[in-house]
């Protein structure tokens, strides 16, 4: 029997379905993780054969010991994956220590890591991408905007998703950054005026795709984050033909081998003086790990298949053993904050979409950062319902005057004409 050894199978919680899923098809599994035993759902706690708990992941002495303690137990490891961005460094030093060759190593980090080195791949694949700029000093950067014009982003060189990503509009906010720019290093980018849009795929050991699909964020988390406007996304019912180009040819260019994977471009939504016409493709990042939160349950809802099973297929097989052979539609993700006045209410929500939600939920804090405190997943055939439910779970109440000149909410008068 082979052995798999899932890092953090119980954080995020729905990633113990791979580990259900790597059961599944006849693979010992084996957890190592900082949640104690008994708070892991009995669902996961049934897939592992054993699992190593950890005081404390950052230490990686304590997790090369849980590896040699379970390589000791069962026997030679023949995969270890996190799936998850943040573990991936330190996933690949303990293969290059144990001499697990199934997947990254430390040599292949750099080129997926780092989004300055990102755009050789990008532009490898034949791709564009937005100017930059690695963030020193106040007089480069100043050389670097007179070159791309105001506004630009600054983020982390070496980051997870969209977390520390500011952008910067004019003088006074480049001050700002520079009297507290952060230890770690930054990247600088010109403003690229676009929707967000992902290549997901899952693609066997000789590179071949077995499964992708893709989604759309119309406004980019970042701006809803910073300025707490509802998060949108959804899943398509058809992959673009030119994105699906664009995703391969990444594949090819990042040497992309038995991983399920989530590359992010940018799709203009007006004419560009460097990138291109409006609807040109433009590279944004990879990540070598699955879309993050809820996305493959909404990639499940919306292909009715299972990812989960796919990606253990893939690794164990090579090749899918599970098939979905219904016809895909959409799957759409609202966050919302709770100190946003909506017109509708978490109650209304439910009862207007009782048919077509999959999940309406309250987020704990440490979520709740970059996804909303209550979340909703509604799976609808048609894009036309799908905006739709947009519109009417993000409708916000808009203060206006009253007869005596005071502010009122729109949403009251409404219901009081």
């Amino acid at each position: 029997m082979k052995n798999f050894i899932f890092i953090s199978p119980g954080f995020p919680g729905n990633y113990e379905n791979f580990c259900i899923a790597l059961k599944a098809d006849g693979v010992r599994v084996l957890g190592i993780g900082d949640t104690p035993y008994d708070a892991l759902s009995s669902g996961l706690r049934a897939a592992l054969t054993e699992y190593y708990r950890v005081e404390n992941m950052e230490d990686y002495d304590a997790m090369f010991r849980a590896v040699a303690f379970l390589s000791f137990r069962y026997g030679k490891i023949d995969w270890l994956e996190s799936n998850n961005e943040y573990w991936l460094m330190q996933d690949a030093r303990l293969r290059e220590d144990f001499h697990i060759t199934t997947g990254l190593q430390p040599k292949d980090m750099a080129l997926i890591k780092y989004k300055s080195r990102m755009k050789e791949g990008y532009k490898k694949a034949g791709i564009p991408t937005a100017r930059w700029h690695l963030v020193d000093d106040l007089k480069n950067a100043r050389a670097f905007i007179r070159q791309v014009g105001y506004p630009v982003i600054v983020k982390p060189d070496s980051g997870v998703g969209a977390s520390d990503t500011w952008r910067i509009n004019d003088e006074q906010d480049l001050k700002s950054f520079f009297c507290n720019v952060p230890s770690v290093p930054y990247i600088m980018e010109e403003y690229v005026p676009g929707e967000i849009c992902s290549y997901d795929a899952i693609v066997n050991s000789k590179g071949s795709v077995l499964f992708e699909t893709g989604n759309i964020s119309p406004i980019s988390i970042m701006d809803c984050v910073n300025d707490h406007e509802s998060i949108h996304f959804y899943i398509v019912d058809q992959l673009a033909e030119d994105l699906r180009e664009y995703g391969r040819a990444c594949l090819k260019a990042f040497r992309v081998r038995s991983r399920f994977v989530h590359l992010e471009f940018f799709r203009l939504t007006e004419d560009h003086a460097y990138l291109g016409k409006m609807g040109q493709v433009v590279g944004l990042e990879v990540n070598m790990r699955p879309s993050g939160g809820p996305t493959p349950d909404m990639i499940n809802y919306a292909y009715s298949t299972n990812c989960y099973q796919h990606y253990a297929d893939m690794m164990v097989y090579d090749r899918l053993r599970h098939r979905s052979r219904s016809t895909p539609c959409f799957c759409a993700f609202v966050g919302r904050w709770k100190e946003v006045p909506y017109v509708h209410s978490h109650l209304d929500i439910i009862r207007t979409f009782k048919e077509q939600l999959k999940t309406a939920e309250e987020l704990p804090d440490v979520l709740a950062h970059g996804m909303g405190n209550h979340i909703y997943l509604a799976k609808l055939e048609h894009k036309e319902a799908m905006e739709e439910f947009f519109r009417y779970t993000m409708a916000v109440e808009t203060p206006v005057e009253d007869a005596a000149g005071g502010p009122e909410s729109r949403a009251i008068k409404e219901r009081q004409q």
